[in-house]
C-alpha cells in the first residue's frame, strides 16, 4: 500500500462508527404518528385542509364536465336540422341538375320512349330515401343511397338522349 493510502485507512478507523443527530428526533415522528392515529388533517395557512382542497378540485370538475357536455345534447338536435338542410340543399341542386339536362337535350330525341316513367320512379326512390332521412338523418348509409339515385337520374338522362356510340 502507498502512504496515501495508510494515511487514508488510518482517518477511516478514527471515525466514530454512527453518528448521532444534532438534536432529538423521535419527538418529530411521535409527532407524526399520533397525527394518524387521531386522524387530524394538516391545514394549510388559509385554514383549509387537505380533504378540503379535494372536495373543491372534485366540484370543479364536475362543473367543468357538465358545461363541456351541455352544448352535446344542443348539438344532436341542431345536427340533425343541419343534416335534413344539407339534404334538401342537395335535392335542390339534384332539381336543377335535373332541368339543366333536360333543357339541354331539348331539341335531341330520345331513344326510349319509357325513360320519363324510370325517371319518375327514380324520383319516388329519392322520395321514400328522403323520408327515411327525416327520421334517423345522421344515417349515412341512407345518404349515399340518395346520393347514388340522384346519380342514377343523371345518367339515365344522360344515357336517353346520348348514348355513348353517339359520342364518338
Amino acid at each position: 500500500m502507498s502512504n496515501f493510502d495508510e494515511q487514508l485507512s488510518q482517518q477511516l478507523s478514527s471515525l466514530a462508527k454512527e453518528k448521532q443527530p444534532e438534536r432529538d428526533l423521535f419527538r418529530g415522528v411521535e409527532l407524526g404518528i399520533e397525527a394518524q392515529r387521531n386522524g387530524e388533517e394538516k391545514q394549510n395557512s388559509n385554514g383549509v385542509t387537505n380533504n378540503q382542497w379535494l372536495a373543491i378540485a372534485a366540484s370543479v370538475c364536475l362543473v367543468t364536465v357538465i358545461w363541456l357536455s351541455a352544448p352535446l345534447a344542443f348539438k344532436t338536435e341542431n345536427t340533425q336540422a343541419d343534416t335534413y338542410a344539407l339534404i334538401e340543399a342537395l335535392s335542390t341542386q339534384q332539381q336543377q341538375q335535373v332541368n339543366s339536362l333536360l333543357a339541354s337535350y331539348e331539341s335531341t330525341p330520345a331513344l326510349t320512349q319509357d325513360w320519363q316513367q324510370q325517371l319518375k320512379e327514380l324520383d319516388d326512390a329519392a322520395d321514400a330515401v328522403k323520408l327515411a332521412l327525416k327520421e334517423d338523418p345522421d344515417n349515412s348509409a341512407l345518404i349515399k343511397m340518395l346520393h347514388h339515385v340522384y346519380q342514377q337520374q343523371i345518367a339515365l338522362i344522360e344515357r336517353v338522349h346520348a348514348p355513348k356510340w353517339q359520342q364518338i
